[in-house]
């Protein structure tokens, strides 16, 4: 299998033209989603993929390969595929593995640029732009993101799961080890099928055709790490019998593998690690687990335990908990400003102090229960006259849900106002902001449908006034 790789490796990079970048100065991508069993997933991943802008790239082709599924994954990119023809299903009604699954994906690919995210991760808004902007330089040929958990860390799991990803990322920027989100030259045909670290395989493969690899902690993806030690053990005990295979049959070694370095980061980022005695002995446990896993994974080895097929991870694929959960690590702040109507006013001058005092009044009363309903470090305040100001760590959109889901429980509530305890429904009507720091430089970028609104206004009174 090897052989057949390395005799055909070249067989794309000869046929492909240097100057494939469109005249508009934009690199092509086709976007390979690799999915076994992702109905929970799959329809958001794709739409956020679909979502992503940058003046850098153009996202012609999504290839979604569906390997053996047994829940409702195909239908779910076939509706999806009807929708939007940049959307491609591939079926393979046996499961072969991911590698297998990718080169077929690698078969139909089109573009210059094949990237590769997994159905269980979310990208952060202009990720893909930040992960294949750097391909205009034609030295580069495989460039890797930043994976993100959105485990709570103030748990054993989580706290094990954020410390190999802040390790990752540290060993990367040094000696780049690119994983979950990747993007690479179409240049190869196939890697082997047999791999059970699809990204290492193709790493090994892009860097002995002479091409740099580059890892880019700008571009962002969220992913959720096991929950469970039975997980956890599952999956690090996979991707180290993995990456030895590759080391004997490819001849490259992962710069995870080596332990001196790891140790040194785990000192350097110091403040995570033993910034408490809790903290300190959560530290060793992850390093013991992770000890532990290695060593079933080279017994692995030894014994030739194939992994190419992988054993599911279920606790990672509860992405709809999860993303709540992204909040906390989300770097905007939101200010969503509601007002309270009572049901039936009329907003005269005469009646309008009294509608005012009734809706502040409601305002109050459902205060304590809306701030139930909501993420303890959401703030929730009454500012005015049936003015409700929230103020919350998330972007646009998901501003836009918490508000929608606000409205919906307080206009499914009823309230009693005024002195004689009348029964009152309350109309809502809301507005946002979001504020977000998007540059290296911390400057700030400010959102929202007011925002929009106003600038369709400005651009219409600039035409009106041209002609």
């Amino acid at each position: 299998m090897i052989t057949n790789i390395e005799n055909e490796k070249v067989k794309k990079s000869e046929n492909m033209d240097e100057s494939m970048v469109a005249e508009d100065g934009r690199v092509g991508c086709s976007i390979g989603i690799m999915a076994y069993n992702e109905e929970a997933n799959i329809a958001r991943t794709i739409k956020a993929v679909l979502a992503q802008q940058g003046p850098s790239i153009r996202i012609e082709e999504i290839i979604v390969v569906a390997s053996g599924c047994t829940d409702r994954t195909v239908p779910i990119v076939a509706e999806l595929a009807m929708q939007e023809s940049r959307v491609h299903l591939c079926v393979q009604e046996k499961r072969e593995g991911k590698a297998s699954a990718i080169n077929l994906f690698l078969k139909e690919a089109q573009s210059e640029i094949a990237v590769l995210i997994g159905a269980d991760v979310v990208p952060e808004e202009s990720a893909l732009e930040h992960l294949c902007s750097p391909f205009k330089d034609q030295k580069i040929g495989m460039v890797g993101g930043r994976p993100v958990p959105i485990n709570d860390p103030a748990t054993f799991m989580g706290h094990s799961v954020h410390l190999l990803w802040r390790l990752h990322d540290r060993l990367a920027r040094i000696h780049p080890k690119l994983g979950e989100v990747i993007a690479f030259r179409n240049v190869i045909t196939g890697i082997p099928t047999d791999s059970a670290v699809d990204e290492i395989s193709i790493q090994a493969l892009i860097s002995q055709l002479g091409y740099n690899l580059i890892y880019r902690p700008e571009c962002v993806v969220y992913n959720k790490g096991p929950v469970n030690v039975r997980d956890f053990l599952k999956q690090r005990r996979r991707i180290y019998a993995g990456h030895l295979k590759v080391l004997a049959q490819q001849k490259y070694e992962a710069s995870t593998m080596k332990v001196t370095p790891i140790a040194q980061q785990l000192i350097a980022c110091r403040d995570f690690t033993m910034s408490s005695p809790k903290q300190a002995m959560w530290t060793f446990g992850t390093v013991a687990l992770e000890g532990y896993a290695r060593i079933q994974g080279y017994y692995d080895y030894m014994r030739k335990r194939e992994h190419h097929i992988w054993q599911m991870v279920d606790s990672t694929k509860d992405l709809e908990e999860g993303q709540r959960k992204m909040r906390r690590i989300c770097n905007a702040q939101s200010v969503i400003v509601f007002r309270f109507i009572v049901e039936g006013s009329v907003g005269n001058d005469v009646q309008r102090e009294r509608e005012d005092r009734e809706a502040t009044e409601a305002a109050r009363k459902l205060l304590p229960y809306l701030k139930t309903r909501v993420r303890k470090e959401d703030k929730l305040t009454v500012n005015g006259p049936g003015i409700l100001t929230a103020v919350i760590r998330a972007e646009q959109h998901g501003a836009e849900l918490v508000a929608k889901r606000i409205k919906k429980l307080v206009e499914e509530s009823t309230v009693r106002v005024g002195m004689r305890g009348r029964e009152v429904k309350i109309q809502v009507t809301y507005s946002s902001l979001t504020f977000a720091s998007k540059a290296a430089n911390g400057k700030m970028t400010v959102s929202g449908p007011l925002l929009d609104e106003a600038m369709a206004d400005t651009l219409t009174d600039e035409a009106v006034s041209i002609e």
